[in-house]
């Protein structure tokens, strides 16, 4: 059978100033504007192969290996977006002719290299993921932020590498509600990002019914999206151009906790910061207080595990600080992944300031990441999630 097919990998992002609530449910307009850094794929990805073929008779999609369903309201709306422009590009030019027919049905094949719903974007990764691949079969170019925006809203930002603003946008149709880049990865190359996966699990109430919640019943929300995210934006901007470490790790810690207050401030109130999560930040600030200056900025999504911002001269540190802190308990020589860490001993003084109470088997894993670029599109057939038959291929 002829079967065409495109693979993709997209980055996870994560939010510096936060997108929480929408004002708009079915095009996912957001209440305020959000920025965020996209997270390297070397380290954090998903890959999807979206394939069409006269001989599939319906749409078919894969979820890291099992079968799921495609009826999903968001996929389906990002696959309609896609062949709608893919119909209207068509529309206007004449040549094509070899083009993929629209109404060959499609399927997909997704796999995240990183726990799914566990509070790791995993949604923002795979909708821009699909939006690129589906675009890239079909031939559609452009503004494609906003077509992954219908399907996760913060998917608008890994469609573009670095450090991504999504404009909340005045329209009522939602067509300048879209991701720009305010940097390029390559803008602060010491910048790096440590994930402290203190869960794996799904979260226990997800964002979609959180945030609407909030929108609906916190007034500390309300005041947030329409004066404090504003002014905070613009700074955060600045901090970033500046290259400025202090400004940008102060304000993205009190942006996470002001987030969490609105959880907080929701009713019934919303917890996604567990124990842990709180020790985490309790231990960041000793460390920081103890040198005098910001060295370390935490940041919590719907989750409690945490991402924590840093230069590269303090990684080393750092990572011994969390290891002292919550030994881990089965997993020594798994317990840091990602980019090389290189081994730090601590000062007796640091250690007594810093170190609390250790509490063994606490965090997980740490992965040691940093920005990256946006989506990148897979030309070896090798590659490909689904076989020349349109099906996952059998990973040995």
């Amino acid at each position: 059978m002829a079967v065409s097919a495109v693979t993709c990998t997209a980055p996870v992002n994560i939010a510096v100033i936060k997108y929480w609530g929408k004002r708009d449910n079915d095009l996912i307009l957001p209440i305020n504007s959000s920025l965020s850094v996209t997270l390297h794929q070397d380290q954090l990805k998903t890959t999807t192969t979206a394939a069409a073929s006269r001989d599939f008779t319906e749409d078919r999609l894969w979820l890291n290996g099992e079968e799921a369903d495609v009826g999903h309201p968001r996929l389906q709306a990002c696959l309609r977006e896609v062949r709608r422009l893919a119909r209207k590009r068509r529309g206007s030019s004449t040549e094509d002719t070899a083009a993929l027919s629209l109404s060959y049905k499609v399927h997909i094949a997704t796999e995240n290299n990183f726990p799914t719903a566990a509070g790791l974007a995993s949604s923002a990764a795979g909708y821009a993921c699909l939006v690129s691949t589906l675009a890239r079969l079909y031939g559609v170019e452009g503004e494609l932020s906003e077509v992954a925006r219908r399907g996760s809203g913060s998917a608008c930002r890994s469609m573009l590498g670095g450090f991504v603003q999504w404009q909340r946008g005045e329209r009522p149709d939602g067509r300048d509600s879209i991701a720009q880049q305010v940097a390029p990865e390559t803008h602060w190359p010491e910048l790096r990002v440590l994930v402290l996966v203190v869960s794996g699990e799904k979260k226990q109430v997800g964002s979609t019914a959180g945030m609407q919640t909030s929108v609906d019943t916190s007034p500390l929300l309300k005041h947030r999206a329409e004066v404090v995210v504003p002014e905070r934006l613009a700074l955060m901007v600045r901090h970033i151009r500046e290259r400025d470490f202090e400004g940008f790790g102060k304000l993205t810690m009190q942006d996470s906790n002001q987030f969490h207050a609105t959880c907080l401030d929701t009713f019934p109130p919303i917890f996604y910061l567990n124990d842990i999560s709180r020790n985490i930040i309790a231990l960041a600030h000793r460390f920081n207080a103890h040198h005098g200056c910001t060295k370390v900025a935490y940041t919590f999504d719907a989750g409690p595990n945490a991402v924590i911002f840093m230069l590269a001269d303090t990684v080393a540190e750092f990572v011994e600080v969390v290891r002292r802190s919550f030994p881990p308990s089965t997993n020594g020589d798994q317990f840091v992944r990602g980019l090389p860490v290189s081994s730090a001993s601590l000062p007796e003084e640091l250690l007594a300031a810093v170190v609390a109470e250790p509490v063994p088997g606490a965090v997980r894993y740490i992965l040691h990441t940093k920005p990256g670029p946006g989506p990148q599109f897979l030309d070896d057939p090798s590659q490909h999630l689904l076989g020349a038959d349109g099906l996952p291929c059998q990973t040995a």
